[in-house]
């Protein structure tokens, strides 16, 4: 494959050049676009295909005050027009020595939503939850989340108030081929 393939590649120059967003324009986000980005989130690959997911929109000026207040490093999403909290169900968590797989799955299932965003034309940020007791039932007591749903992340989206230039993080030094 040649270079110009790859790098003329949308999908490819999507992934390279999102960025982390934390400041929004005063403009709300499209049913529309909230079911496509949960719709990406969705289509992420899971252990045993178990889609241990659930997704919670927040639109709510309010609430998204809340959250803010509540979270130390979610400040933003007071300013945000909408925040996805990305919860895992225990239910459909995997048993024995499989029974952590739920974390990587919503961590897959959260890339994609911030890959979809930036497609979009959005912007947003993954502000951690899950493995803090503390911001878990912050977040639980502002949502009334039940207790079989673990509250992973908080991701603040929105149109981007400003341009933002993506970090170059290729560090080919940390490229292996066969062993290290």
């Amino acid at each position: 494959m040649e270079n110009k393939t790859i790098e003329g590649n949308p999908a490819y120059l999507n992934i390279i050049e999102r960025t982390s967003v934390r400041r929004f324009k005063d403009e709300p986000v499209s049913k529309e676009l909230q079911e496509a980005i949960i719709r990406a989130g969705m289509s992420a690959p899971s252990g045993v295909n178990r889609q241990p997911w659930e997704f919670i929109i927040v639109d709510d000026k309010q609430l998204l005050s809340e959250l803010a207040k509540a979270l130390p490093y979610a400040k933003m999403a007071a300013e945000a027009p909408i925040a996805i909290v990305v919860c895992g169900n225990t239910s459909r968590f995997l048993d024995g020595d499989d029974s952590t797989l739920w974390e990587q799955d919503l961590s897959a299932a959260s890339e994609n939503i911030l890959l979809a965003a930036h497609a979009l034309g959005l912007g947003g940020v993954w502000t951690c939850l899950y493995p803090h007791p503390d911001r878990e039932e912050a977040v639980r007591k502002v949502l009334n989340i039940p207790t079989n749903l673990i509250s992973f992340n908080l991701i603040p989206i929105g149109y981007p108030l400003t341009d933002h230039k993506p970090m170059d993080k290729w560090h080919p030094e940390r490229m292996h081929h066969n062993r290290m």
